[in-house]
């Protein structure tokens, strides 16, 4: 039995399980839920296991297809591609700031908390612009040729 087979049961036994917890949450009706806790945790709880395994699954299967691949893949490129990735990050870490901020709540956000959020949006536009400055290049080379 090959690993798709698998998966593909694994899929349909986690769809059926969602689909009788879901169920089970629209029959008793979003008032019975609101107001008590008990069936809160009765009828949701059971959803958000299942989403945690899922997540699991899917953790433990990409990290397990990303490494096969890079033993059989060049893996001199894949080294380079993180690396520039690494380098990315570095460079909007370097470039940004963090300062505490004061949420519409109250909570306050710390100044590393804040640095790294800054980071992430920083590494975000890098990529984005690097994404567009790509396609834009593709789009050229092929109305040249």
């Amino acid at each position: 039995m090959t690993i798709h087979k698998i998966l593909k049961y694994l899929a349909l036994v986690i769809g059926v399980i969602g689909l009788i917890l879901l169920g089970r949450i629209i029959m008793a009706g979003d008032d019975t839920i609101e107001t008590s806790a008990s069936a809160q945790t009765s009828y949701l709880e059971p959803l958000m296991w299942l989403s945690y395994l899922v997540m699991a699954v899917v953790i433990v299967l990409v990290l397990f297809f990303v490494i096969k691949g890079l033993f059989r893949g060049n893996i001199k490129n894949t080294l380079i591609s993180v690396g520039a990735f690494l380098l990315i990050i570095v460079v909007a870490y370097l470039i940004t700031d963090g300062e505490p901020v004061t949420l519409k709540d109250g909570d306050v956000l710390s100044a590393s908390a804040s640095h790294w959020v800054s980071t992430g949006l920083v590494v975000f536009y890098i990529l984005a612009v690097i994404a567009v400055g790509a396609m834009v290049v593709s789009g050229i080379r092929k109305l040249i040729k």
